[in-house]
């Protein structure tokens, strides 16, 4: 072999050599690319939060894992909006058996169906402000686009010392279903287990919510039957607590909520400038029309769950809208502000929609402007 011959196979030797070392080195440069780039992954976190007793004053996260760390933030609804006890700053890592001591400007114990939610310290002061800033800081950390939450029933110890002088609840009978626009009755078995005449209230809740409360004067071991009356209108659909509580005791039970009527969505006047439409809709959200090209040309404001009538829906100066084109009022669920992150409610994968023209209502009858 020629000392030519050589050098050139050696020369591809190198070459193949070179490639593979330019190959590991891009694999190793994109697998590090989020931190060599700036880029930070998004917080993860995970809560355990079971069921248990306590004396109203603290709970107990099970477990809690956080990557960027934050705190537990305690509310007495399955809104958020109402926050009862948070956690000490925790730092990054997994944490067991974390204490949650109420607030102490909380105007309820930490008794009943509670959730516990992860929440991050993204200013980094180790200072819960979430509620101050409007949800601008300390937000929560995110699963599929919901808070990281766990949900557990914390009863009073079964102990003299826990209840003190508290009336107790012996019973709680409430229906096992009920729809969203009717008077539901609940009956509640209080007792005085004390020797001495006393005076409380007794508060019954929904989703956290103060619903209705009574005043009872009992003699020493006497007992009494209360009746509350829940108006279930404007309740979503779905399973929601029921809790009933005294001073120091409580209990809770689960009600299945079904929508009270069809969801539907009818256009009773169209013109160029805006659509006015009745509604039955079982989820927060919006009505939204649509062109035939399934694009957003206009919502109305946020709607609660329940029946609307007469929802406005004005169409922006800057959409121009054909008089003989068919557009769709379809019902969706979530934040018109944001209608590209929602969706079309759907009922057995149908939408619940509408299809009409200006000018015209899907009956055929003709529709003038206000």
């Amino acid at each position: 072999m020629s000392s030519r011959s050589t050098f050139g196979t050696i020369k591809r030797v190198v070459a193949i050599l070179i490639a593979i070392i330019i190959v590991l080195a891009a694999g190793i440069v994109v697998g590090q690319a989020p931190t060599l780039f700036g880029i930070e992954e998004d917080p993860e976190a995970s809560i355990e939060f079971t069921d248990q007793q306590g004396n109203g004053t603290a709970v107990t996260i099970d477990e809690v894992s956080l990557s960027d760390g934050g705190f537990v933030v305690i509310t007495a609804n399955s809104d958020g909006s109402e926050s009862i006890a948070v956690s000490d700053p925790l730092e990054a890592g997994t944490h067991e058996n974390v204490t949650v001591d109420l607030a102490e400007d909380a105007d309820r114990e930490l008794l009943g169906r509670l959730t516990a939610t992860v929440h991050q310290d993204t200013d980094d002061d180790e200072t819960y402000t979430y509620g101050e800033s409007d949800g601008e800081e300390d937000r929560p950390y995110l699963d599929a686009g919901y808070p990281v939450s766990a949900t557990a029933t914390v009863t009073a110890d079964e102990t003299d010392d826990a209840l003190g002088d508290s009336f107790v609840i012996d019973s709680l009978d409430v229906p096992d279903t009920a729809t969203t626009n009717e008077t539901m009755n609940v009956t509640v078995n209080v007792r005085n287990p004390t020797d001495i005449r006393a005076q409380q209230n007794v508060e019954l809740r929904l989703d956290g919510q103060l619903v209705e409360w009574q005043s009872v004067d009992l003699d020493g071991g006497e007992t009494t039957e209360l009746t509350f009356e829940v108006d279930t209108r404007g309740t979503p659909p779905g399973e929601h607590p029921l809790s009933v509580q005294t001073n120091r005791d409580g209990t809770v039970e689960l009600v299945e909520f079904e929508f009270h009527t069809d969801p539907s969505v009818e256009v009773t006047n169209a013109t160029e400038d805006r659509i006015i439409t009745d509604v039955a809709t079982p989820t927060e959200g919006f009505v939204a029309v649509e062109n035939d090209s399934g694009e957003i040309l206009a919502t109305s404001d946020e709607l609660d769950s329940g029946e609307h009538e007469e929802v406005r829906i004005s169409i922006p100066e800057n959409v121009s809208v054909d008089g003989e084109a068919e557009l769709t009022a379809v019902v969706y669920e979530g934040d018109p502000d944001t209608p590209e992150s929602a969706s079309p409610y759907e009922e057995d994968g149908d939408r619940i929609e509408t299809t009409f023209t200006i000018g015209t209502t899907p009956n055929g009858q003709t529709t003038d402007a206000e």
